[in-house]
């Protein structure tokens, strides 16, 4: 989800990947064949699993929708099968319209969580189709639509998803603001602004409201980036922003662990989401992109649900402070 209106484009960073933690994690299923020894796994060739470039130069108009993007993203709408690891659990999720905010939606609804999601109102369209994904799971969906860039708005999102929710354990602080510059004299002030406002305030004031609700045994996780690690040159604001949140991670993770609240990471290197048709990259990066990776392609949604899902589940009980990479071979956590 892009959170930030007007010139403000936005949207949550992409993410994260998987290390020994994850190896006992769920992962989306691949389709299974039966043997005489019982129900054997598919195996999938990362390389060849989903699209590589050269990709069809498009653009979208801000904040940009997945269902108009070609090809169209894998969220995991039909590819993630859970097994109840997150049963019982309530889950607020910025950005949870499209991009590793939706899979984790669609993740946690199928691992038996209720799930409120946040979004732009112009997001509507992406966000009713989560919604609905979350229902036909039979758990509670609540779609609450709003600007992350002004603090009573965050406020009313946790105070809201709180209520209709019953309770809240999980959070998941994904929604960011990426626009390319090629230049610092293309950042405006208002540019940079939405950018702080956004990936920054808007972090700092969800996690602060969150905190009156959340209990021993909860979650914070937030989508930060390759880029604060290893920033690109004409994503200055940005990556500063992802660079802070690490920082923000590490250091409440800290805090709150003697309350026994985890605070967790996922950093992930170049995702195929509406940021990169929306203003995130230049149509002759769009076109390429995901290329120079050692997997050379993008990475999609669906393939860090289950980062997400681990994190938020119990029996990641000794992971805090810590942040998962997912980048096709680049990137360093």
């Amino acid at each position: 989800m892009k959170n930030t209106q007007d010139n403000g484009l936005t949207r949550r960073s992409m993410i994260g990947g998987t290390g020994l933690l994850l190896a006992a994690g769920s992962a989306p299923v691949a389709a299974s064949a039966a043997t005489s020894q019982g129900t054997e796994t598919k195996m999938d060739d990362p390389r060849t699993k989903y699209p590589k470039p050269p990709f069809r130069s498009q653009s979208q108009p801000f904040p940009g929708l997945a269902s108009k993007m070609d090809p169209k993203p894998d969220h995991g709408e039909t590819s993630y099968k859970g097994s109840g690891r997150l049963a019982g659990r309530k889950a607020l999720i910025t950005g949870g319209d499209s991009g590793m905010g939706r899979a984790a939606a669609i993740a946690f609804a199928r691992e038996g969580a209720d799930v409120a999601i946040n979004y732009l109102p112009e997001e509507e369209e992406d966000a009713r189709e989560v919604i609905d994904l979350i229902k036909k799971e039979g758990r509670v969906g609540v779609a609450i639509p709003g600007d992350l860039r002004h603090e009573e708005t965050c406020n009313l999102i946790v105070s809201q998803a709180a209520k209709e929710l019953g309770g809240l354990d999980i959070l998941i602080n994904n929604a960011s603001r990426q626009q390319q510059k090629q230049s610092l004299a293309e950042i405006t002030t208002e540019d940079f602004d939405a950018t702080i406002k956004t990936n920054i305030y808007g972090m700092f004031w969800l996690t602060r409201a969150a905190l009156a609700h959340l209990k021993e045994g909860s979650a914070i996780i937030q989508t930060t980036s390759e880029q604060a690690y290893d920033p690109s040159a004409n994503l200055v604001d940005y990556a500063m922003t992802k660079a802070a949140m690490m920082n923000f991670t590490k250091s409440l993770a800290k805090q709150l662990a003697p309350k026994g609240i985890r605070v967790n990471g996922v950093a992930p290197g170049p995702i195929w989401t509406p940021l990169q048709v929306s203003g995130g990259a230049t149509q002759e990066k769009l076109v390429s992109f995901g290329g120079d990776t050692p997997m050379g392609r993008p990475g999609q949604p669906a393939e860090l649900a289950s980062i997400y899902v681990q994190l938020a589940a119990s029996d990641a009980s000794y992971a805090t402070g810590q942040v998962y990479g997912a980048a096709g071979g680049g990137g360093q956590p």
